[in-house]
């Protein structure tokens, strides 16, 4: 029998704001545990919630570029359930008026996914096991912390199309300020709800959901396991039981942990404490107006605009701080694709080899702008080029007063040029007859000779020409 796998993603995006979503407790990742809470986050009697109006502007931000149509009065529920990183016993989140509903993103392929919600609601905290000492502890400091949480319709059937739609919907978020998406520390987290059917069924299987997968590569392969073992346990007549599994990433296997609630498990109603969310027609308008340009946008820009490859749009609009960066070059006078070849080469090479992303380096567009510029004017070769800015990319040197310091500007002294390139020929007369047979290897040894004894600051074209018409060759 051929089956057809069917899943559905919920995913939890941390929103960009310094303090959490009902008190001013801080965002900022890390700390000693228990250092980022107040009575408010930790649930103490007494206390209440004051909603973070930057909470609202994100989510309804998210929800505008999503193709989601916003809900002009929304509300907060208690979600209630009793769990040691919940010092509350209930989380406040949304489900009756969630702030969007009804989006799409298409993801290539004639491929559309539809968003059935988008809502706001407050992180759990985080428990801590320590196997040596077989305890386990509670760490508040995520607790309060605001998310939203897109829900998509079950329109994925397979773990290629759930990458696609998570890599658009991440680039996404970025370029809209929304979320850094750091799925490292847990900015972006998914559960994957999946079920089998019969290939043409319309009626569909019973799901399991794998919770908290918070990297592409885990996300992939437990969606490739748990679809293998559900059908194993149909194909020997056993029946699959709605559970709540996790991914062991070092078994390469999902467990159960237990079985799955359903919505009235939780007993959600509205939250007495936080009046609803009304969001006016010029509020909303003005979030629209205020957009971004967004990456796919951007791409086909460089390629129509600047007739750049689709490889290098791609690459350069891989991070919003990199595409920003490139148009502050371009804005600066730099040829396009001379910019996007520095920026696919000498830039990811260093950000690859400093391992940081281009929103932290120092260089700044001024500095490789007028690196290039040096190139062009013939005051440098590409080669020296590279090593200054290999100096100057940590700490953003002064490129002038670095090649005049190491004395590297370019030869441009055709005299000079010229009596070496006599002084090369002369000590290198098999060169020479060589290359007089026909053998053009020769002349590349030849023009390496002048080179070396230059230092490499000669312009190759000079060195080239001179050569050449010394040989009999012209110019």
């Amino acid at each position: 029998m051929t089956w057809e796998t069917v899943i559905g993603l919920e995913t939890h995006v941390e929103l960009a704001t310094k303090t959490k979503i009902f008190c001013s407790c801080t965002t900022e990742f890390g700390g000693a545990p228990n250092t980022h809470c107040c009575p408010v986050c930790m649930g103490m009697p007494g206390t209440l919630p004051v909603l973070n109006e930057k909470v609202v502007e994100l989510a309804a931000t998210a929800g505008l570029a999503l193709n989601c149509s916003i809900t002009p009065v929304s509300r907060f529920d208690r979600k209630n359930y009793f769990y040691p990183d919940l010092p509350k016993a209930y989380q406040i989140s949304q489900l009756y008026l969630p702030i969007a509903r009804d989006g799409a993103v298409d993801i290539g392929g004639g491929k559309t996914i539809r968003i059935h919600e988008l809502h706001m609601e407050e992180d759990a905290g985080k428990l801590v096991h320590d196997p040596w000492l077989d305890q386990t502890m509670a760490d508040y400091n995520r607790c309060g912390v605001p998310l939203i949480e897109i829900v998509t319709e079950p329109d994925f059937r397979s773990a290629e199309e759930v990458i696609a739609y998570l890599e658009k919907l991440k680039e996404t978020l970025q370029y809209l300020g929304v979320s850094d998406c750091k799925m490292q520390e847990g900015s972006l987290r998914c559960d994957v709800n999946l079920s089998v059917r019969p290939a043409g069924s319309t009626e569909f299987g019973t799901r399991t959901e794998m919770k908290n997968l918070n990297s592409f590569k885990a996300i992939s392969r437990a969606i490739v396991y748990e679809a293998k073992r559900q059908i194993e346990r149909l194909e020997e007549g056993k029946r699959v039981i709605q559970e709540t599994r996790r991914w062991d990433e070092n078994k390469d296997a999902t467990y159960a942990m237990r079985s799955k609630e359903n919505a009235q498990d939780y007993r959600y109603f509205p939250d007495p404490d936080l009046p609803p969310v009304e969001l006016s027609e010029a509020y909303l308008d003005h979030l629209k107006a205020s957009l971004p340009e967004l990456a796919e946008v951007k791409r086909a820009r460089y390629q129509g605009d600047w007739g750049l490859p689709a490889y290098d749009a791609q690459m350069i609009t891989s991070q919003k701080a990199l595409a920003d960066f490139f148009e502050a070059l371009v804005d600066l006078g730099t040829d396009p694709k001379q910019g996007a070849n520095w920026i696919m080469g000498e830039v990811l090479g260093q950000l690859s080899a400093h391992s940081i992303e281009a929103k932290d380096m120092a260089l700044t567009p001024a500095t490789l702008a007028r690196l290039i510029a040096l190139v062009k004017e013939g005051k440098l070769n590409r080669n020296t080029a590279v090593k200054v800015f290999e100096a100057v990319f940590e700490t953003n040197g002064d490129v002038d007063a670095y090649v005049k310091e190491h004395g590297l500007e370019q030869v441009s002294d055709a005299g000079l040029v010229q009596s070496v390139v006599d002084q090369v020929l002369s000590a290198n007369e098999k060169s020479v007859a060589d290359f007089k047979a026909g053998k053009e290897k020769a002349f590349g040894f030849l023009v390496g000779q002048v080179m070396r004894q230059l230092k490499g600051q000669a312009a190759p074209a000079v060195v080239n020409q001179i050569l050449r018409e010394r040989l009999g060759t012209g110019g």
